[in-house]
């Protein structure tokens, strides 16, 4: 009886086996998917005498799985997408039996009673989809050469799909080649004809001759959006009538890539109606943007879907032809400028102290450093019979306004410093000065003190400036010396401008500022701060003024990761 037994099983896995070498050539050599799925399918479910099954394929553009095959009353339809987010133990087997496998992360219909087993399908390199089958007929436990004989069938049927999708994709690109092809010769010859163009007006003829030519369009125009500039219409044939600048600006709303004209736009835009325009395109590259309006072809043609990508891929060539000769406007122009900037930088560095001039029995240092080629922040030290001059001014603004009122505080301390007037009535005299022949947005923030190195006491006046710290080697406590008045231009010298006297004793530091060093930014948009300054110099007390000077420009350059939003002026003094 046993001889009989093992006699049937042997011609029963025989037969199975020969079933699937059969199965197997005819899924690989197909390359109809719907052909391989209907007999994965069928072949499972009459394996199984089961009454319903289905088919999942993944996509991995969507990250879903759609429902590719689908027979009995799973409560699926075809074509429907869902989500599978099944935990990683499931994930990793090979056939997932609902009931007693199920961890949770089984959604309905795959959790219940509709579902007995799911078999993963995939491949050496991907994962296809699942193979979902109900139970049997009769109610009886899948036996274990049944789920071989599936999973076998499942893992054969996993590359003819895979097969199969990618000679679909084949098919198609190859079809998209082919349509490719023959534009681009076109737009080839085109491009080269733009290219051997830098001048605006023949680019516009070459561009209207192709769409004459090319596509037989009398009536079309081109508007131009440059990036901070107003838009405008740069070429136009056939077109009765002109665009106002209000309709120019609406029709620059249009934002789908080709909109084919409705009666509704055609009401908005009588002018549309009035040339026979049939479509706009939508025309993008980089921050700058252009619409071609096309009217009927003279063949009286409708317009494909061919027809609009080649129009676009036109309208795109002469969209960079037409940018390129703005921006080789633009860039002679900044080079042009960027040599005035240039002399302009270097006639104001020479504004500044070179070499700074020594004082008697005080080291100092300084620095700038402009966040543009030319900034508005300034430094001076003059020595004179009645003492030496340091002086600290921020301007209001960057670039070359700011430098002029620089230049022109510049020379004014140069003039008055002679004099014998107190400092209060100087800088009363500066401000009203700066107040009569400046904009009423211009501003000078402005400290400047002299220094008797006989006395060692250095007098200061403060307008409106970050007040400077005095750190004092005794004590180490830091005083900020903020006696004065307002800005330097903000209104006339109602009131006088105060000042005071501190008296400097060996080891004093005292460090002037602008804001570009206590407002400076990390890149969460956190200042570096009075505190960070303050205990900077603390801990760098000891240095030379020339390396305090370099430690706070360090902690600032770490602090922002080299990256300064505003002009920095740095002074230190300190009392040998």
């Amino acid at each position: 009886m046993s001889s009989d037994s093992d006699h049937n099983d042997d011609r029963h896995a025989r037969f199975e086996l020969r079933t699937l070498l059969d199965t197997s050539r005819m899924l690989i050599e197909s390359h109809d998917l719907t052909f391989v799925l209907n007999n994965l399918l069928l072949i499972s479910m009459g394996k199984l005498f089961s009454s319903k099954g289905t088919i999942l394929l993944y996509d991995p553009t969507r990250k879903q799985y759609q429902i590719a095959r689908n027979k009995g009353r799973t409560g699926l339809n075809d074509g429907q997408y869902l989500s599978l987010n099944l935990s990683e133990q499931l994930r990793s087997k090979s056939i997932i039996h609902c009931d007693k496998d199920n961890d949770g992360s089984l959604p309905e219909p795959f959790s219940g009673s509709t579902m007995c087993a799911m078999f993963n399908m995939q491949t050496s390199t991907r994962h296809i989809g699942y193979l979902c089958m109900g139970g049997k007929a009769n109610r009886q436990p899948f036996a274990e050469h049944e789920l071989n004989f599936i999973e076998n069938l499942v893992n054969i049927s996993a590359v003819a799909i895979a097969n199969s999708q990618l000679v679909s994709e084949l098919r198609s690109t190859n079809l998209q080649l082919d349509r490719r092809v023959q534009e681009m010769h076109t737009l080839f010859d085109l491009s080269k004809e733009f290219n051997a163009n830098v001048d605006l007006e023949p680019i516009l003829k070459i561009f209207k001759f192709a769409l004459l030519g090319q596509m037989f369009i009398r009536s079309f125009f081109f508007i131009y959006d440059r990036k901070d500039a107003d838009p405008q219409v740069v070429v136009q044939n056939g077109i009765k009538g002109h665009f106002s600048t209000d309709e120019v600006r609406q029709l620059l709303n249009v934002r789908q890539d080709v909109t084919r004209t409705s009666d509704s736009l055609r009401q908005r835009f009588p002018l549309l109606e009035d040339n026979g325009i049939e479509a706009l395109i939508r025309l993008r590259l980089q921050d700058e943007t252009a619409l071609m309006g096309v009217g009927k072809r003279a063949t009286n043609e409708s317009y494909s879907e061919g027809d609009f990508n080649f129009l676009q891929s036109l309208g795109n060539l002469a969209l960079l032809s037409v940018q390129k000769t703005y921006l080789l406007k633009e860039r002679i122009e900044n080079e042009r400028l960027e040599e005035e900037l240039s002399i302009a930088r270097t006639i104001q560095r020479k504004l500044l102290p070179d070499p700074i001039p020594s004082i008697p029995g005080l080291q100092i240092a300084a620095t700038n450093v402009s966040s543009y080629q030319v900034g508005g922040d300034y430094f001076d030290v003059l020595t004179r019979d009645s003492g030496t001059y340091i002086a600290i001014a921020d301007v209001t603004g960057k670039g070359i306004p700011a430098s002029l009122l620089m230049a022109n505080l510049q020379a004014m301390l140069h003039v008055l410093t002679p004099t014998s007037e107190s400092l209060s009535d100087a800088t009363s005299r500066i401000n009203d000065i700066i107040y009569k022949n400046t904009p009423s947005d211009k501003f000078i923030s402005f400290f400047w003190s002299r220094y008797s190195h006989e006395t060692r006491t250095l007098t200061y006046t403060n307008a409106g400036h970050n007040p400077p710290l005095l750190l004092r080697s005794g004590s180490g406590e830091a005083d900020l010396l903020a006696e004065g008045g307002v800005l330097l231009g903000a209104m006339p010298s109602m009131i006088p401008y105060k000042s005071a006297d501190v008296t400097l004793q060996k080891g004093d530091i005292v460090v002037m500022y602008t804001d570009g060093v206590t407002e400076a930014l990390d890149e969460t948009e956190e200042e570096y701060g009075e505190e960070r300054l303050q205990k900077c110099l603390l801990c760098n007390a000891s240095l030379s003024a020339r390396d305090i000077l370099n430690a706070i420009l360090e902690d600032v350059k770490l602090f922002t990761g080299n990256r300064y939003s505003d002009d920095i002026t740095i002074v230190v003094l300190k009392k040998n």
